[in-house]
């Protein structure tokens, strides 16, 4: 079963760059896309054979989340059950008879690390909330989680060291996580993996130069751990600053 996940960095300007056809060339099963930027209403997707859920910011053109699928699912949750961080559309949440599947967004920290309280909250709220989860099934989540975990992950860690999404704080909690029971996917395939990376900065040719940083994910529960197949970033697709990651996944029941 194949996983899919993007930034888009603004769903209305990406469909004009060839999008459908990279959507419908990867046929994934679950598809999940972070920064939608786009209120409802706003845009019409025609997707045949895929459901298609949605979770918008209050603030308009800002954040936002959608996944689409193949399958049905038993239920759908919108957010992280934290009303300081729900009203951002930053997450989505399908349950599945042995699997919960979610896409996220999680907070920038900002210029000068000036939101980083705000994110210290949400990675706080986020690992209550798939603790939640996984104490009753497997959790298998997506998105750009806004930060490179260790050194490896991005060209420049020594110049970029406590900025945002390579500070000591942002690192420590994603260390937290993982030690809570859960899976770096790509990490698991290829530890020592150097210049793969998911996001480039549009300035100083950092693409074509590739001084990027791997800030988009699949994590999943560690008792997953002998289903999965591969794990994937597909850095030749373009269209938005970030690239697409994937994961295949055996033998899931939906």
């Amino acid at each position: 079963m194949k996983f899919i996940s993007w930034n888009v960095n603004g769903l209305r300007a990406i469909v004009k760059k060839n999008f459908m056809a990279t959507f419908q060339d990867l046929d994934a099963d679950f598809f999940g896309i972070q920064e939608t930027k786009l209120q409802a209403g706003q845009i019409d997707l025609d997707i045949p054979g895929y459901y298609q859920y949605w979770n918008y910011a209050e603030r308009k053109g800002y954040s936002g989340t959608a996944l689409f699928t193949k399958h049905k699912p038993l239920a759908v949750h919108y957010g992280i059950d934290a009303p300081d961080f729900d009203h951002e559309g930053r997450a989505i949440t399908l349950e599945y008879p042995d699997f919960y599947v979610m896409t996220c967004y999680v907070p920038n920290s900002g210029t000068k690390l000036k939101r980083l309280d705000f994110r210290m909250g949400w990675e706080d709220a986020f690992l209550t909330y798939i603790n939640q989860l996984n104490a009753k099934k497997p959790v298998i989540y997506c998105g750009d989680l806004n930060v490179a975990h260790e050194e490896i992950d991005l060209k420049n860690p020594k110049s970029n060291h406590h900025n945002a999404g390579f500070s000591d704080e942002e690192r420590g909690k994603f260390s937290t996580l993982l030690a809570a029971g859960y899976l770096d996917t790509f990490r698991h395939f290829y530890p020592d993996a150097t210049g793969r990376y998911s996001w480039w900065s549009y300035r100083f040719h950092a693409r074509d130069n590739n001084a990027g940083w791997r800030i988009d994910y699949f994590v999943t529960s560690q008792r997953l751990q002998n289903q999965l197949q591969d794990a994937k970033i597909l850095d030749q697709v373009m269209g938005s600053d970030h690239c697409p990651v994937e994961l295949d996944v055996a033998d899931l029941t939906v």
